[in-house]
């Protein structure tokens, strides 16, 4: 049983016990959040690992220990960065599923309450 609010992305949901045929118009703004994750990630890790690098080769290290220090503070920076945006995505994603199933039990039961809500919007 397709659920009253539709599967399919981008696809607008038919209202119960409609004949009406489905919207097909697609938004891309939901596929967003990676762009800007990948651009605000990758400015962080440049800025964080050469202030990394300019304060090991500032301290009169040698070439050597300046580089390792820059790989070891580049690839940290990469797994935490990764960490923070999983658990970044999981919370978005488990927050949008509790708003739909809330969505879902309201639109049950109060169809006109609900239409009224989206009209007003």
């Amino acid at each position: 049983m397709v659920s009253p609010l539709g599967s399919r992305p981008g696809v607008r949901p038919r209202p119960a016990g409609s004949e009406a045929v489905p919207h097909s118009e697609h938004h891309r703004s939901h596929h967003i959040g990676w762009l800007r994750a990948a651009v605000l990630g990758a400015n962080d890790g440049v800025v964080s690992t050469a202030s990394l690098v300019l304060g090991v080769a500032g301290s009169g290290a040698v070439k050597s220990a300046t580089v390792i220090a820059g790989l070891a503070g580049l690839v940290a920076g990469a797994l935490s960065m990764a960490a923070g945006e999983y658990v970044s995505v999981s919370t978005q994603a488990d927050t949008q599923d509790a708003d739909l199933a809330r969505e879902r039990r309201e639109l049950a039961a109060g169809p006109a309450q609900e239409h009224a809500e989206l009209a007003g919007i």
